[in-house]
C-alpha cells in the first residue's frame, strides 16, 4: 500500500496547469497514491468506509487544493465532515489517525504580497491556516509546514520547477 495519500480537491481541475503538473510528478513516485476527490465523487456521495481505509494505510496525508474563498473547496470540506468522524478520527477511541503526518499543499491566484495586512486580502496567509492546524491537532496528526504556491496562474517556469522539486522532496521525506 502507498505510504503517501494525496487528497486532491479541485472543482475545475482541467483549468489548473500547476496542480496537474504537480500531481503528474507525484504520481510517478512509487509510494504515492493520488486520490482525486472531484473525480471520485462528482455527486458528493462519499464512500466513508473506503476513505477511512485509504487513510488508515497512509503515513503521510496530503491535502492538496486551490484556496477558494480563503479556505478549501466544497467537496474537501464535505469529505472532512463525513470521513473524519467522532470515534474514528477524534474523540473517545478516535485514534485512527494518531501520529500520521498531515501536509497542506495549496495554490493561490494571488501573489504572496497580497497576503499581508496592507495587501488585497488584508491578512497574512498564515492567518487562514488555523482550521487546518486544528484539524490535524484534533486528530492527533503531526502538522507539517504547508507548501503554498502563490500566484499560480502566472508563475515563471524556473520558479515553478523549484516548487515542484520542494513538493517531491516533501513527499519522499
Amino acid at each position: 500500500m502507498p505510504k503517501v495519500l494525496i487528497l486532491y480537491a479541485h472543482p475545475a481541475a482541467e483549468l489548473s496547469r500547476t496542480n496537474r503538473l504537480m500531481l503528474e510528478a507525484a504520481a510517478r513516485l512509487p509510494e504515492v497514491q493520488v486520490h482525486d476527490l472531484y473525480e471520485q465523487y462528482p455527486d458528493f456521495h462519499i464512500d466513508v468506509d473506503r476513505e477511512q481505509q485509504l487513510l488508515s494505510s497512509a503515513e503521510l496525508i496530503v491535502m492538496q487544493h486551490p484556496i477558494h474563498w480563503y479556505s478549501m473547496p466544497a467537496l474537501q470540506k464535505e469529505w472532512l465532515d463525513r470521513v473524519l468522524a467522532r470515534g474514528w478520527a477524534f474523540g473517545h477511541d478516535g485514534l485512527a489517525l494518531q501520529g500520521k503526518r498531515f501536509w497542506l499543499v495549496a495554490t493561490t491566484g494571488g501573489e504572496a504580497a497580497s497576503y499581508s495586512s496592507g495587501g488585497r486580502h488584508g491578512h497574512r496567509f498564515a492567518d487562514f491556516l488555523p482550521p487546518y492546524q486544528q484539524t490535524a491537532r484534533l486528530c492527533g496528526m503531526q502538522w507539517m509546514e504547508p507548501l503554498i504556491l502563490h500566484g499560480a496562474h502566472h508563475i515563471p517556469p524556473l520558479e515553478f520547477q523549484h516548487h515542484v522539486e520542494r513538493y517531491l522532496q516533501g513527499l519522499q521525506a
